[in-house]
Parts: C-alpha cells; sequence; structure tokens
C-alpha cells in the first residue's frame, strides 16, 4: 500500500511514488526496467535495499509483473506463448533441482480469491511418482483454503505440509489487490520475497517467506479485485478529496472485481497452472502437459 492507494503490485507502487515525487525523481534502491516477453509486456522492479524497501512498502526483492492484456485479445492463439511467458520469468526464481511444493492460497468457494485453487487443479503432481518417472522433477501440490474453513492460518497449513515434503522451495499462488481497473485479471505479478496472505485486502495473515519456512519461497500473484475508495480517488479529477465522506468511511472494506471474473479466474487459472508446469518441467511442451493432464 502506497499513501491512500491500496495495491500489492510493486510495478504500481514504483508509479504511485514518481507521481507523488516527480517523475524526474530518483527512487534510491530500486531498479527497474520495460521490455517484452514473447509478445507480452513486463515490468521487473528490483528493490535493492532499505531505501526501495522504505519507499515502497515491500521487501527486498524482485518483482517482475507480465501484463497478460494481449491474451484476452486472441485467447486461442495467445495460450500458449502466455504460459511460456510466464514460465521463463517464474524459472530463474526457482532453484534449478529438487522437489517444489505448491500452495494454492484462497477460498475456492469465493470467486476473486479462488485463483490459487484454479492454477493448483491444472498442476502436474509428479512426488509420487518417484524413480518411475526420473525426467519429472517431483512436485506436491494442494489447496490450503483459508482460516474460517480450515481453523489454520495459511502460514501454518504450508509449514506443516512443508515440513512433511522437505521441498527445495515452496511456491505460493493467491489472489492480490490492484490499484487501476486495467491490471484487474489481466496481470501477474512472481516474486521471490513470498507473500503475505490477505494483506491486499487488509486482512494481513502470517507471513511465508524464507524465515517463517526455512526454504526459498516464489509467489505468483493475479490482482482480482481494487478497493472503491482508491478506485474512486483516481477515477475523480480532484482526488480523494472530493470522495463523498461516507465512501471515505467504507471504501477500505468495499471492493470491486470484473463481472467475469468466474470466467477470468478460470482462465488465469489454468494460464498460471500450465506456467509453473513449463517452468518446473524442463522440455515439455503447452500439448505435452494437455496430454499428462488428459
Amino acid at each position: 500500500m502506497t499513501g491512500r492507494h491500496r495495491t500489492d503490485l510493486a510495478a504500481e507502487s514504483r508509479a504511485l511514488w514518481q507521481e507523488s515525487a516527480g517523475n524526474t525523481a530518483e527512487l534510491a534502491g530500486v531498479e527497474a526496467r520495460d521490455y517484452r516477453r514473447r509478445g507480452f509486456p513486463v515490468t521487473r522492479v528490483e528493490i535493492l535495499d532499505g531505501r526501495g524497501a522504505q519507499a515502497l512498502g515491500k521487501p527486498v526483492g524482485t518483482y517482475t509483473t507480465v501484463d497478460l492484456r494481449p491474451y484476452f485479445q486472441d485467447r486461442s492463439q495467445q495460450f500458449a506463448p502466455a504460459a511460456e511467458a510466464l514460465a521463463e520469468e517464474l524459472r530463474p526464481l526457482l532453484p534449478e533441482e529438487g522437489a517444489v511444493f505448491v500452495a494454492g492460497l484462497g477460498n475456492a468457494a469465493m470467486t476473486p480469491d479462488a485463483i490459487g485453487p484454479a492454477a493448483v487443479g491444472h498442476l502436474l503432481i509428479t512426488r509420487h511418482l518417484g524413480a518411475m518417472v526420473p525426467a519429472l522433477r517431483p512436485v506436491a501440490g494442494a489447496a490450503a483454503g483459508v482460516l474460517g474453513t480450515t481453523g489454520m492460518e495459511a502460514a501454518e497449513w504450508v509449514r506443516g505440509m512443508a515440513e512433511r515434503v522437505a521441498p527445495a522451495a515452496v511456491l505460493v499462488i493467491d489472489a492480490l489487490a490492484a490499484r487501476g481497473l486495467e491490471r484487474l485479471c489481466a496481470a501477474v505479478q512472481l516474486s521471490d520475497t513470498g507473500i503475505i496472505p490477505g494483506s491486499g485486502v487488509g486482512n494481513a495473515r502470517m507471513a511465508l517467506n524464507r524465515e517463517t519456512l526455512g526454504v526459498p519461497v516464489v509467489s505468483i500473484g493475479v490482482p482480482t479485485v481494487v478497493d472503491a475508495l482508491t478506485l474512486t480517488a483516481d477515477l475523480l479529477p480532484e482526488g480523494e478529496a472530493a470522495v463523498p465522506e461516507e465512501l471515505r468511511r467504507r471504501g477500505r472494506s468495499l471492493f470491486v472485481t470484473p463481472k467475469d471474473v468466474d470466467e477470468q479466474i478460470r482462465e488465469l487459472g489454468k494460464v498460471v497452472g500450465y506456467a509453473v508446469n513449463l517452468a518446473l518441467q524442463r522440455g515439455l511442451t503447452v500439448a505435452d502437459i494437455d496430454a499428462l493432464l488428459a
């Protein structure tokens, strides 16, 4: 979150800082660059030290945001490039060898919070195959559920599973909050800093990171909501000063999500799931994954 704006995306936090400080100001402790991966716009923000962490309100680490809007313009032709682009950005964040545990965070019964379970549904689960299929990297995965339905914090659940699986890394997939409508269900953020479940909607839970789990934790996040106060303040020329008092009071507890969020979560869950498969199982293609998951 940056000032009155709530966002989980480092690219948006950096843009907000630039807006407040002036576009010519230098953001110390942060490096950023824009490029394209298989036709998809990518923004990589590297927070290098405490100065950058304080300015953006995020831990030191790498945050890569892939803009998937080209996918939604031609879904039949862009599915494979979208999954491959995400995989190519994800792969360098993970250890090259060893088992990986994938945790899909969120509430499967609440669509804007269901991207984690949706993605896990498209994973190639291979840990149980062992020596029978040595070409496949060991992968375990499950949907973690939420405190209200399991009685456990996501961090407690994931930590227990990770202790059992003893992976080289944990990969967590969760829904995020964005600043603007244009990124809702249209971007994916990859980070090597772990995640704090629920932080984007003001319900922060126990952190999932190297300190709490003892192994590298990589996160994949998809922004699915924007809070009403942030959205309204951005849309009004006068900014937050023109926001009605009632909305200013309640705006942090009201969230906006796309009207077709059900369809978008289903599609993005598949894109993200396939991207994880491609990143972990080198040499496989989208067609190979189709056949293995059939």
